[in-house]
């Protein structure tokens, strides 16, 4: 295999590339900084997707769409929020042949043009809370390309929300953080996230405050996978986003958003893929066994496709491979590449003696298994998998982080890891520092790990890393 991938101990960029190109996951577009998302990387998306889709309206939001092309005037309303976005914006000037009236910008996000909205649907605190998602792609014209990590242009989920009281905008922000994000990344996608606070200058622009769940990938770099923001009333007020209270007074809502995007396929890879390539934990494989015939003939063909069946009548995603005219030792390759959890193969040999191999991609462990007990053998071995994956993704991260005491120590063990350092030894002229050496405040926690309010807060740890 090490003909097929680049080591990842040798070079992990290199790694990470040539992964996602032999496994077919995505393919560079023909605008710089594009992408192409192939079937197989498109699958995994769809499986996020909807696994994301449902905690999301479990949390009460609705599905809604809203335009691609937004008013510049919109953005430049919120002044710290077109300050934030102003070097990333994709501006449309010219449209059928002509000269727009008023430049239009192709969206980075859409709290501007959801605010319009808002203020539009919203006259009585019974209105509230207004609970809006959109799945959809955004662009932020990007100088250092790298597919699903950082694209001009890449698929996402986009929450916005109204509410009476800050309180109210508070408590959503963080349910979503912690019951759709955390829960997806950790019991799905099988990677350990920590979940706290962006410090002011990491935080999202036009946002009061900023909660993210950082993952640690495969070669101790840091990778921000979702974000979940209140924006105060800074965006209510732009947008005049009010309602008439129960008093009868009129008051200006309090707001927040919260994405996750195609860059959990990213951290996907990264976290758990090794020199074999990808390796997709069980609940989030769209394919979770691979049942592949070897060599067809003595009743070979209506086996496999018996356990294809019965596999399926059992709940388990899966797929047959039957092309028996491309060589078998390929599509083993092949089926690494993609990271299928379990193959079962099923050839004469083994057949002749009523057994079918089970192959465990987290391991690559081969069991000879009578036929009768392969589905009983299946169902254990994704059972255990989504754990195995989520223990080797911490044992990874806690042994990579390390306790110091000083900003000089945090910026040196980044070299190779996570650095957990008080809060109050690094500091806004130390954070400055630390980003001058391409080592960033990943967030900020308390002493028992729970998620601050402000970084204003005593005693607090920050996790200081370079990452994507």
């Amino acid at each position: 295999m090490a003909r097929v991938l680049t080591p990842r101990a040798e070079d992990f960029p290199r790694w990470y590339q040539d992964l996602i190109a032999k496994a077919k996951l995505a393919d560079n577009g023909p605008v710089r900084g594009t992408m192409v998302i192939r079937p197989a990387g498109y699958a995994i998306w769809e499986r996020m997707q909807a696994e994301m889709d449902a905690r999301i309206k479990a949390a009460g939001a609705e599905n809604a769409y809203f335009p691609l092309f937004i008013p510049e005037s919109y953005l430049k309303r919120e002044a710290q929020h077109v300050e934030g976005f102003s070097p990333e914006l994709a501006v449309v000037t010219h449209g059928g042949g002509k000269p727009l009236a008023e430049p239009v910008v192709v969206r980075p996000t859409s709290e501007t043009v959801i605010g319009e909205f808002m203020a539009k649907w919203i006259d009585s605190y019974r209105d509230l809370p207004l609970l809006l998602n959109q799945w959809a792609n955004v662009v932020r014209w990007e100088l250092r390309p790298r597919i699903f990590l950082r694209t001009s242009e890449f698929l996402w989920q986009e929450g916005h929300t109204a509410h009476a009281t800050r309180e109210d905008a508070r408590a959503y922000a963080r349910r979503i953080l912690h019951e759709a994000y955390e829960d997806l990344m950790v019991n799905v996608i099988g990677i350990p996230v920590v979940v706290g606070l962006k410090t002011t200058r990491e935080r999202f622009a036009g946002a009061t405050a900023t909660y993210t769940c950082e993952g640690m990938m495969g070669d101790g770099k840091a990778l921000q996978l979702g974000t979940s923001h209140e924006l105060g009333q800074n965006f209510a007020k732009a947008f005049d986003i009010s309602y008439s209270s129960k008093e009868g007074g009129r008051e200006h809502a309090w707001t927040t958003s919260w994405g996750t995007s195609t860059r959990m396929l990213g951290g996907l890879i990264m976290a758990h893929g090794d020199d074999n390539g990808l390796r997709v934990p069980p609940r989030l494989a769209p394919i979770q066994a691979y049942v592949m015939i070897v060599k067809d003939g003595d009743g070979v063909g209506e086996a496999a496709a018996k356990l294809r069946d019965g596999l399926r009548d059992a709940g388990v995603r899966v797929a047959l491979d039957d092309r028996t005219d491309t060589p078998f030792g390929r599509r083993a390759v092949d089926a690494e590449l993609r990271g299928y959890p379990v193959r079962v193969e099923v050839g004469p040999r083994d057949l002749a003696v009523g057994n079918a191999t089970v192959v465990r991609r987290t391991d690559g462990s081969k069991t000879p298994t009578p036929v009768a007990d392969v589905v009983t053998a299946v169902l254990a071995a994704l059972e255990t998998d989504q754990q195995v994956l989520h223990d080797q993704a911490l044992a990874n991260r806690e042994s990579r982080t390390v306790e110091v005491a000083t900003l000089a120590e945090a910026i040196e063990a980044a070299a190779t890891g996570w650095a957990r350092v008080p809060w109050s030894a690094v500091g806004v002229a130390g954070e400055a520092e630390a980003n001058g050496q391409g080592v960033t405040v990943r967030c900020l926690l308390r002493a028992d790990g729970s998620v601050p309010d402000s970084e204003d807060e005593s005693d607090l740890i920050a996790i200081l890393a370079r990452a994507y």
